[in-house]
């Protein structure tokens, strides 16, 4: 009896040795293997793709191996025990799924970016090299599928009674996985993409938008300016330019509109080129567009593109100056007030300002699409924009959509999460003219839970205030005040402001100054929606409150999806109390 019981001690103490030397080791192993990951990056923006895949193998060798030293059959058994049992448990999901990560997404990605040479997205003579594309569309699928599958592994990992330096671990790892799988979902989109409607399967048409914000629309501004765009294996041309007077007024909505569009935004949004992006949703928007440019141009388009004259001054930041046919220099510094200041009083023509802004854009386009933009700047202009919903894409190709659908740049309604509440806020000029440029927005949101069944409630301050000079009626062109045309003494700034609840919030109205005004309470595609008209005159500030309760206790974060105004703000934390 004495040997058998010192036999099971002895067993005892050396498998919880073997578990502690394994744990050593293991931690060895990913600590090891952490730091690989920048030097991998690193060494790939370098090209340096021998280091990297060098580099690669050793990340991948550290993670098998941590993952195989928390693994074994002592180490299961030991993640039955009370204390310790959900430490190990923890850290050998841990090691699993960063072995995962090393294993079926770094390896493609850097397979891809080792082939990949930021030049070859450089056009020349109008086409875009595609192959490159093509051949990294099935690497991006898989890791994008690997990290997405790592992703849901790693958010099950349970903490509760796990110590903090594995509890934070997990929740490091968690939050890295999250937001790669995320980054990567996104390039997996674009080069699933890019080739077909590049024109790699067959010749495609788009209708180019060009928004102007100094007449707001919700979309971004009225589309003053269009084209048509053809591509065709890579190649992109500007193939036909067209203004806003080239479009008739139509006595009826040239597609169906939803009672809910209807009611909110009025017919009008489907009867005239300028008011198609009174709705804050694209895909209404660009079909709108489309059926607008075939009933006057006989062409049946592919998708409609979106941009706005921000967008053209961060092109330009990757293209350098370009000069105008005018003979002015258009630069990244010089173009909000160039096209949507200066134009307006040198041209008192709409036709001739519609004329200068076509001109200033299809010069930035022929700079793009000929080679002379710089692709790192060029990727990085064209991400700040799709983020800030200044460049919209709708597809009129069903599987396409679907996929455009899960991005910013689709231009739909706010979506909501878990972890955040999206609020949409979106604005329509009612002055009839050019005066949005002088219109300066703040956003500020908070939430408070009063009440015994802890649905929260969510406050949004939205003001707005009309920076145009005291004697702007008389020192403006007439053409950017309006002239009282439509109702509006000159000088003054009407707009009217939409604020859309997620749809699960109730609608508890709106105050104006802190005083209750009356509202247009409705409903869109099942999202709350409150709107209210605001004429400010020159220096005037107003601020409207919007109320919303929530449907179940919530403690996540808020934010607000805009209308892009010129100067986009950064929202601020509402003071919101009981």
């Amino acid at each position: 009896m004495l040997w058998v019981v010192l036999g099971l001690l002895a067993l005892l103490v050396l498998s919880t040795a073997w578990v502690g030397v394994r744990g050593y080791l293991a931690k060895g192993e990913l600590e090891s293997a952490i730091p690989l990951a920048s030097t991998i990056q690193t060494q790939l923006l370098a090209a340096d793709a021998d280091a990297a895949a060098q580099s690669v193998n050793e990340l991948q060798d550290h993670s098998t191996t941590a993952a195989s030293l928390t693994s074994d059959p002592i180490w299961r058994a030991y993640e039955v025990l009370p204390w310790l049992g959900p430490n190990l448990t923890a850290v050998r999901e841990l090691a699993d799924v960063v072995n995962n990560v090393a294993q079926d997404a770094v390896g493609p990605l850097a397979t891809v970016a080792a082939s990949v040479d930021l030049e070859a997205f450089k056009p020349v003579d109008g086409a875009l090299n595609l192959q490159p594309l093509v051949d990294a569309q099935g690497d991006v699928a898989r890791a994008s599928t690997a990290l997405t599958a790592a992703g849901t592994q790693a958010a099950r990992i349970d903490t509760r009674n796990t110590l903090d330096v594995v509890t934070d671990a997990a929740t490091q790892l968690q939050t890295t996985v999250a937001t790669t799988a995320t980054t990567i979902a996104s390039l997996n989109r674009a080069v699933q993409l890019l080739p077909a409607m590049l024109g790699a399967d067959g010749p495609r048409n788009y209708v180019l938008l060009f928004q102007n914000p100094a007449e707001l629309r919700a979309g971004g501004g009225i589309p003053g300016a269009l084209a048509l765009i053809h591509t065709e294996n890579g190649r992109i041309e500007l193939a036909e330019q067209a203004n806003s007077g080239d479009f008739p007024r139509y006595d009826s909505p040239v597609l169906p509109l939803s009672p809910e569009t209807q009611g909110i935004y009025g017919a009008i949004t489907g009867t005239y080129i300028q008011n198609v992006t009174l709705t804050p949703n694209f895909t209404t928007s660009a079909t709108l567009a489309a059926e607008m440019w075939r009933l006057q141009f006989g062409v049946t388009v592919d998708g409609v593109i979106s941009l706005d004259p921000v967008t053209l001054s961060y092109l330009l930041a990757a293209t350098g100056p370009i000069t105008l046919p005018t003979g002015d220099v258009l630069s990244a510094e010089n173009a909000v007030q160039l096209l949507l200041v200066d134009a307006y009083a040198r041209y008192s023509d709409p036709a001739q300002q519609d004329a200068f802004f076509a001109a200033a854009a299809a010069s930035v386009f022929e700079a793009v699409a000929g080679g002379s933009a710089d692709p790192v700047k060029l990727i990085a202009a064209l991400a700040q924009a799709g983020d800030e919903h200044r460049v919209l894409v709708y597809s009129a190709h069903e599987e396409e959509q679907s996929v455009l659908l899960q991005t910013t740049i689709a231009g739909a309604l706010p979506v909501s999460t878990d972890l955040v509440k999206r609020l949409g806020v979106y604005f329509n000029d009612g002055t009839g003219a050019k005066m949005d440029t002088y219109l300066d927005v703040k956003y500020a949101v908070g939430q408070v839970t009063c009440r015994n069944d802890q649905r929260p409630e969510f406050g949004l301050d939205v003001t707005l205030t009309n920076t145009a000079p005291a004697d702007a009626a008389t020192s403006l062109p007439e053409y950017v005040t309006g002239g009282g045309s439509f109702g509006i003494t000159p000088g003054n700034v009407n707009t009217l402001v939409s604020v859309y609840g997620s749809p699960d919030m109730q609608n508890l109205g709106v105050l104006r100054d802190d005083a209750d005004v009356p509202y247009h309470p409705a409903t869109d595609e099942s999202y709350p929606v409150s709107t209210i008209a605001v004429d400010l005159a020159p220096g005037e500030s107003t601020v409207l409150s919007f109320d919303w309760l929530g449907a179940e206790p919530f403690s996540g974060d808020l934010e607000v999806q805009s209308t892009p105004i010129i100067h986009l703000p950064e929202t601020e934390t509402l003071d919101f109390s009981c």
